[in-house]
């Protein structure tokens, strides 16, 4: 079998992720050209949403060999708004290479990678592009990796002053002309001297019979170095970092060398050894649904091996399902293969059980793996149709594109009479409404989505309800005194005190039935009631005319002449707000909580420069909270919301919610 590597390419938009994936596209002989974003001819941004806006929206996989061994590079977006792609990129890759502009250094989406890739106990390595523009300082970003990420930081391929790049693990200089490489003379100001001697003190210290003879003056041979690097990267000890240019290709090979010779192959989890005879356990780490090319799903093989023609079973439903296609894939291009061993990375075609997270396993087995991590959604909008009757259509396109991405929902709301479309931001749902209407040929628009909002009241009243209706023949007659009063429920509180027969008993479940059903739309804006207690303690009867029915009216004209007299009152839902957020940013967190009305209740320090604000505020105002989190954190914040209860409104929410109301009406 021959090597095969896992990488996976993450970062902040605009590092040079595709451009550096082009490059070693194009430094492996693949390509003929390095492909350019901003022309919409890269490999990896094949999707149509993609070259239209110039970034990279999903994850894309480029399989293909380089001198004797098998990559397989997954690219992934670098914009929040599509953050399952870097931790599909994660779930399938045994090492990431956090690519940052070497003019621009360390950004928050680096960081962010560096500490997902460190929390999953995935091996590093830092990747400074862009070293073909002039203003690019690539020792200035080493030394912020360093001052950021410790000792661990180790350099590999350093620049040269004279334009070309030296190799630490070769010992070795070149020149470039394109991708074409010609050895060199070290050209060395003084600056890389200090960097071999803490280049050799790193890999020896991956390893204690390297350490020794380190320590005892001996020079490290290049399959000491070799053999340091890989133990080291392997655990995490040594984060490697590499100068290269993804626009013209320089030092990319180099980087592909390293991939090939140091990075580390795939590793067992739990039982599952990755062995291409043991029994078969692979991951699905992405989903690609579209309505031309049909369903691939993704996996990568951890033991055993996918065959075509075998039949295999779905872990998470027990399902049974025959393996038909197989493909490698290079971006969009699709090449048939007949099995894909352990440690490697394949899609198939056409399977109807499987998701995102799903494992595949052998039948009779039922292995688990780790499934993928789904980001939850955070920015919700309401959806609708631009053309009545095409609800259907919209609700189609939405779970066809939630099959390729969970990290969006589509739910109906019942209590709002909405659909509810959530993602990870504005742009990510804009991306959305377009594929809906590129790949499913519907159109859709979102508003503001409305709130939930509950009606109360803060006073008792005493009033009656009284029904009388003749109309020759048998006349409808019920009448009811009732007295409203608040409570601490949810529902109606109903009950009866009435004394003499006024209303005999067996016309009492009309009376409570009419009550609930009043409670359903309450008289400040139409939204449902709570905190109702409703006590019956008077009325009378006509023992012809009076019905279930009359008495049931009786009892909604009672809520209906009452409730306005009880002091009604508008309840706005309240959740619990968890916010994630460096240090520096927490003041501006607070105070935009505040603006929004909300309470702060405690803040509790996490480490890592990292803080937990915990609060309480009015969901109305919880809107646009994931934008501004955002901006104000620079992306480093995350948060959480829960439904903790309702509070009476302020007046002037109050005002505008019944205006809006009427509006509606």
């Amino acid at each position: 079998m021959s090597i095969v590597k896992n990488v996976t390419l993450l970062g902040h938009a605009g590092s040079g992720k595709t451009t550096l994936s082009e490059a070693m596209l194009y430094a492996a002989g693949i390509t003929e050209r390095i492909g350019n974003v901003a022309n919409g001819n890269t490999i990896s941004d094949f999707d149509a949403e993609e070259k239209k806006r110039g970034v990279s929206i999903s994850t894309a996989v480029l399989q293909f060999n380089y001198g004797g061994a098998k990559l397989n590079v997954i690219d992934t977006p670098g914009l929040f708004d599509f953050a399952l792609g870097p931790n599909e990129g994660l779930r399938a890759a045994d090492c990431a290479l956090i690519v940052l502009s070497a003019r621009s250094g360390l950004s928050v989406g680096a960081e962010k990678a560096y500490k997902n890739a460190a929390k999953k106990g995935i091996a590093r390595a830092f990747v400074a592009t862009k070293m073909d523009d002039e203003r690019a300082d690539f020792f200035k970003v080493f030394h912020e990796l360093q001052d950021k990420f410790g000792s661990s930081v180790c350099p590999v391929v350093v620049p040269m002053p004279n334009g070309g790049f030296y190799n630490l693990l070769e010992d070795k200089a070149y020149t470039y002309n394109g991708i074409k490489r010609s050895d060199a003379a070290l050209d060395d100001d003084g600056t890389i001297e200090e960097l071999i001697e803490a280049f050799n003190e790193a890999v020896a210290g991956a390893d204690d019979e390297l350490m020794e003879k380190y320590f005892e003056g001996e020079e490290l041979t290049h399959e000491d170095k070799v053999k340091g690097m890989t133990l080291g990267v392997a655990d995490g000890s040594i984060v490697p970092v590499f100068a290269c240019s993804g626009v013209d290709g320089r030092a990319v090979d180099l980087l592909l060398d390293f991939i090939k010779n140091a990075a580390p192959a795939a590793q067992e989890e739990g039982d599952c050894k990755v062995d291409a005879n043991a029994p078969l356990a692979a991951i699905c780490f992405k989903t690609m649904a579209d309505p031309f090319i049909g369903k691939l799903n993704f996996f990568k093989v951890i033991s055993g091996k996918i065959t075509q023609g075998t039949t295999v079973k779905n872990a998470r439903t027990g399902d049974e399902e025959r393996i038909g296609k197989i493909v490698n894939v290079l971006g969009a291009k699709q090449t048939d293969i007949k099995e894909c061993p352990a440690g490697d990375i394949c899609a198939i075609a056409k399977l109807n059980t499987f998701k995102t997270g799903d494992t595949m396993c052998a039948q009779g087995s039922s292995v688990e793996l780790d499934r993928v991590d789904i980001p939850t959604a955070t920015y919700s909008m309401a959806i609708f149709a631009d053309k009545k009757g095409e609800e259907e259509k919209v609700a189609t396109a939405a779970n066809r594109i939630m099959e390729e991405d969970p990290s969006i929902t589509f739910v109906n709301n019942t209590e709002t009479r909405q659909t509810i479309l959530s993602g990870l931001g504005e742009q990510h749902l804009d991306v959305c409404l377009s594929k809906m209407k590129e790949k499913y040929k519907v159109g859709a628009s979102l508003v503001q989505p409305r709130v939930a909002y509950r009606e109360t009241i803060t006073k008792m009243v005493q009033v009656q309800g009284r029904h009388k209706k003749q109309s020759g023949g048998h006349g409808q007659f019920g009448d009811v005194w009732i007295e409203f009063e608040p409570c601490d429920s949810d529902e109606l509180v109903f009950g009866e005190r009435v004394v003499g027969g006024s209303v005999p008993k067996n016309f009492f479940p009309a009376v409570e039935k009419g009550l609930r059903d009043a409670m359903e739309k309450g008289v400040i804006a139409g939204y449902p009631m709570v905190g109702v207690k409703a006590t019956l303690y008077d009325g009378s009867y006509h023992p012809v005319d009076s019905s279930e029915m009359a008495f049931k009216t009786a009892a909604s004209l009672a809520f209906k002449n009452g409730i306005p007299k009880a002091g009604p009152a508008l309840l706005e839902p309240i959740v619990t707000l968890n916010a994630y957020c460096n240090d520096e940013a927490m003041g501006d967190i607070i105070g935009d909580i505040n603006k929004r009305r909300g309470r702060v209740l405690g803040m509790n320090p996490l480490g890592d420069g990292m803080q937990e604000i915990v609060a309480e505020v009015p969901q109305g105002e919880m809107t646009t909270f994931s934008t501004a989190m955002r901006q104000i954190t620079q992306g480093r914040g995350h948060f959480t919301t829960e439904f903790a209860r309702y509070e009476r409104c302020p007046e002037n929410i109050k005002e505008k919610v019944m205006a809006d109301a009427a509006v509606e009406d």
